[in-house]
């Protein structure tokens, strides 16, 4: 289907009409009122609202009805931050998922204050509806603050709308978003969104000696693109620094010769770019958000499955910069793909070097489903993913590295093998892409676990999750 939009919050969440004003609508679907635990509400006196049960905790919520109807919105008695008034928006949207617009009465002029309540509203209404004969949910049209901030409000738009695209394009089938029509997306949107863009096919990362996708790539139908973006600053705001993302784009993996087992993990392989989705998300907010660091992005977008040409266990693959590796897993594809991308990373001579991926079970396990992992040559860099993972509710952990993690990739045929032992597999998956870093600093966050949504709860919505966009602009905005 020519016609099909995999990013529809391109649309739909771009265009929300996100707004501060100094006195309250008369024409919105809601109006909700923050009201702290120890305190009345001023409209409606405490014992009734007590009576109806609620408590004024963060998140308890009370609906009057009326025209419009007024929410009342608990927030607990702790200072609201930047997470708490994200959870609160949630609850408010959640409250009357019907309403096309939400007025909210927040006398609070923090910046983290208004951007986690726009945040928490937009993230909470989102759905997916891009095959659906008729939407699951009633879009959201506009979101109104009372004495707020306007640039929190602003940058909470911006995020939310990384998020969503994010999810998009993670929960886009496979048949919907080839490696092809994902590359064509990148290239009707980049201007729009003040992005370079370059789409590079088969035959030119054949030339380029980028022989780990093009031996991923051996068994499918589907032709390879890798998709870089390139954001640069105004000279005005630049601060001479420059960092390289690097996404995962496995739009499907089957596992290639070693083909998964017919389970729901399986079932969810559309997913397997989320890193690379994440990435392409991220990128198309910084200039909105004015980060004074110059990013490039390069997504490898491909499938991986099997056939007769298909890459085969006990194959020898060279990449870019001549490094051998036996392939004994063909399911340790990502790895592979991602490789060529950091030698081409490190051949512009950043500052720094990120790559995001759902890579391991073994991180999974490790961490489970709400935390991803983090890995890095430099501790600087890891702290500062660390940093913006508390702010953003993406949270990351430090998993280690070290000597003898790579000392389980040494091959007796290759420079090195793309699997190491039965035990820490996010660690020696780490150091195999730390080879290729060749010095440069470097971090590695591993998204397995978290980027489908286990448990839905407020602003975090049923499908997959989106995680990592945001991760990636606060990191890249405090990048300096």
């Amino acid at each position: 289907d020519d016609d099909f939009d995999p990013v529809p919050s391109l649309t739909s969440v771009a265009d929300i009409d996100v707004s501060v004003v100094s006195d309250r609508p008369n024409d919105s679907g809601l109006v909700a009122v923050l009201v702290a635990a120890s305190s009345g509400a001023g409209e409606i006196d405490t014992a009734t609202l007590a009576a109806a049960g609620f408590t004024g905790a963060r998140g308890d919520v009370h609906v009057v009805a009326g025209m419009p109807p007024t929410v009342f919105a608990g927030i607990g008695d702790e200072t609201l931050d930047l997470a708490s008034a994200r959870d609160v928006g949630a609850a408010i949207a959640l409250s009357i998922p019907r309403a096309e617009s939400i007025a909210i009465v927040v006398d609070n002029d923090r910046a983290e204050v208004a951007q986690g309540l726009v945040e928490g509203v937009i993230l909470a209404r989102y759905s997916w509806n891009a095959l659906r004969a008729e939407p699951s949910s009633t879009a959201l049209r506009a979101v109104t603050l009372v004495s707020a901030n306007e640039a929190g409000a602003r940058r909470g738009h911006q995020e939310a709308l990384a998020t969503s695209v994010a999810r998009d394009l993670s929960n886009t089938p496979p048949a919907h978003l080839t490696a092809v029509r994902w590359a064509q997306v990148a290239e009707r949107v980049a201007s729009r969104f003040g992005l370079g863009v370059e789409v590079h096919d088969r035959d030119w990362l054949l030339a380029e000696r980028c022989g780990g996708i093009i031996a991923v790539n051996g068994g499918s139908d589907e032709e390879p693109r890798l998709i870089t973006l390139t954001y640069t600053p105004d000279d005005a705001a630049a601060n001479g620094r420059h960092v390289v993302v690097v996404g995962k784009g496995l739009t499907y993996d089957s596992g290639g010769l070693a083909i998964k087992p017919g389970d729901v993990v399986h079932a969810m392989m559309k997913n397997d770019m989320s890193g690379g989705g994440a990435v392409f998300a991220a990128m198309l907010v910084l200039k909105e958000l004015q980060v004074a660091t110059a990013v490039t992005a390069h997504i490898m977008c491909t499938d991986n499955m099997p056939s007769g040409t298909a890459m085969k266990m006990g194959d020898v693959i060279t990449h870019r910069d001549g490094t051998t590796v036996e392939v004994l897993n063909t399911d340790a594809e990502g790895r592979l793909v991602m490789a060529d991308a950091i030698v081409m990373a490190v051949e512009a001579e950043p500052d720094a070097i990120i790559d995001i991926a759902t890579l391991t079970g073994a991180c999974m396990r490790a961490l489970g489903t709400d935390i991803a992992g983090v890995m890095g040559t430099d501790q600087a860099l890891v702290d500062l993913v660390r940093g913006a993972g508390e702010a953003t509710g993406e949270p990351v952990w430090q998993l280690p590295m070290g000597a003898n993690y790579r000392a389980e990739l040494d091959s007796d045929v290759a420079d090195m093998k793309n699997l190491g032992g039965m035990n820490a597999g996010a660690s020696s998956a780490a150091e195999f892409l730390a080879h290729f870093a060749h010095g440069v600093p470097w971090v590695h966050i591993d998204i397995a676990g978290v980027a489908a949504t286990v448990s839905p709860k407020g602003w975090k919505t049923r499908g997959m999750s989106g995680f990592g966009a945001r991760l990636l602009v606060e990191t890249l905005d405090r990048f300096h």
